[in-house]
């Protein structure tokens, strides 16, 4: 499959209008042939936690987003993109209820990777311990078996809880690829076009590493899926947050990668109205890449931007979002952090919130984003210019939900009058239609308080000029009649 290089839009299956069908007749009545790119739906299936990140599994559609069949519908316009948890499962799945309830006598039980597997009688050493790149305190949760009353110890890199909601899969086990096979056929008999693979970065537990992007094994996995997802003509999207180079190692093997590194790089470039941190990045960049600038988890920091940011900088970029009502993640393993204790790993907030509710800072930090090489995604609520929801993390307790706000019609309807809003979709309209976009790319240059990004195709051309200081943002291009033009954003 070939990906369409033209802007997609992210959203939950509930956060424009409620469900699958509402947000099919949101794209046809709000949103027509804008997102020409796809549509990247976040998790629609049945999940026992983190808003459908541990889904229970990926053959049914969750019944208070709709069927299949709306996901069917909307794969009838737009190519669809959703999210396969290739690390973990959750623990209300019938793979792992049964686990629970049998043991290693379980017909599940090759699915999960108890610490037998992993360490001698299932006792963590500690040097191992150390290496390890956690997302909670530690790598494992508890599990007593019904039929046995044994405890068993089970990896569990994901969670809040103790045990953990989220059951890492023990990606070796033929049982395992059996189970993803099954889901990427399900995937593709319901018009799936693309898969995002997340949290792969964690699938290979390995004694004495990280346990993160371990090589050579994570490409041997790596190729058996892609092999597996070819034949069935679904383009895969791996997601690692991780060391910048770790990920350009993706890229050179042929894989989609995320551009994680751009949305903190613009925002610090806005900030700082200078253009060196940006210039300097794109200088050195893989172009298979999928832009966004935010999403519904936070603008990362570390380990993302490790090496590319100075810490006296990246504290004052911090010291405006967190004015401007931003909250923070930060690292739980020292090894990731920097050398002087900076621990930041992602900011959590609206990115239009972030820029201060600047219509033309915001729509500076888009047009960057739509013409540095790569498919451009936009959230929901940053295509509604939405602003931090302070009500909804107050609620929940979690951070993220800052930037997760659920729209009802009346609320796209509302934000939809207003001039940034208007704006952006000429922006995205732009964008999707110039044919420049799909030749070559410079960087021009210019002064340090401004920035030109230019592509060209055959006698196509548009040029992109920011002034910085003042925050404006001008198109140069040639129209559909051979005319130069100039299109003030």
């Amino acid at each position: 499959m070939t990906v369409e290089n033209q802007v997609q839009l992210i959203t939950y299956p509930d956060s424009l209008g409620g469900d699958l069908k509402s947000l099919n007749r949101a794209l046809s009545s709000f949103f027509p042939d804008m997102f020409k790119g796809g549509i990247h739906i976040l998790p629609p299936f049945p999940s026992s936690g983190d808003r459908g990140f541990a889904p229970i599994n990926y053959l049914e559609i969750e019944p208070a987003f709709g069927t299949w069949s709306d996901i069917k519908a909307i794969g009838e316009k737009h190519s669809v993109l959703v999210d396969l948890m290739v690390n973990h499962i959750s623990m209300q799945s019938k793979y792992f209820q049964d686990f629970l309830k049998h043991g290693h006598k379980s017909e599940y039980a090759e699915l999960f990777l108890t610490l037998d597997k992993f360490w001698n009688n299932g006792e963590p050493v500690k040097k191992d311990l150390e290496k390890i790149f956690l997302r909670r305190p530690k790598p494992y949760s508890t599990f007593t078996i019904e039929d046995t009353g044994e405890k068993k110890r089970v990896w569990t890199t994901f969670g809040k809880e103790d045990p953990s909601e989220q059951i890492d899969l023990n990606v070796h086990s033929a049982k395992t690829k059996q189970l993803l096979t099954a889901f990427f056929k399900n995937f593709s008999n319901n018009n799936i076009k693309i898969v995002r693979l997340d949290a792969v970065g964690y699938i290979i537990k390995k004694p004495g590493t990280s346990c993160f992007f371990v090589e050579p094994e994570i490409y041997q996995f790596l190729d058996w899926i892609k092999e597996m997802a070819d034949s069935m003509n679904i383009e895969l999207l791996p997601e690692v947050h991780t060391h910048y180079k770790t990920q350009y190692k993706l890229a050179k093997h042929g894989y989609y990668i995320y551009d994680f590194i751009l949305p903190y790089t613009i925002l610090e470039t806005l900030f700082s109205q200078s253009n060196k941190s940006l210039y300097k990045y794109l200088k050195d960049r893989p172009e298979k890449q999928f832009t966004m600038l935010d999403c519904h988890d936070g603008i990362p920091v570390l380990p993302d931007l490790e090496d590319l940011i100075n810490t006296t900088e990246a504290i004052k970029v911090l010291d405006v979002c967190e004015e401007r009502g931003a909250n923070i993640s930060r690292i739980l393993t020292d090894e990731h952090k920097a050398e002087d204790g900076f621990d930041v790993h992602q900011i959590n907030g609206t990115y239009y919130s972030m820029l201060g509710n600047d219509d033309d800072a915001y729509l500076a930090a888009r047009a960057i984003q739509f013409f540095v090489p790569g498919i451009p995604q936009v959230y929901y609520v940053g295509l509604l210019a939405g602003e931090n929801d302070y009500e909804s993390v107050h609620k929940s307790g979690e951070k993220r939900e800052i930037n997760r706000h659920n729209y009802t019609f009346e609320e796209i309807r509302t934000s939809m009058e207003t001039e940034v809003v208007q704006r952006l979709f000429e922006l995205i309209r732009f964008r999707n239609e110039h044919p420049a976009f799909n030749g070559d790319f410079k960087v021009l240059e210019s002064e340090e308080n401004e920035i030109q990004l230019n592509w060209t195709k055959d006698e196509q051309y548009c040029t992109l000029f920011i002034d910085l200081k003042e925050k404006k943002t001008v198109i140069d291009y040639l129209d559909k009649d051979g005319e130069d033009n100039r299109y003030t954003v």
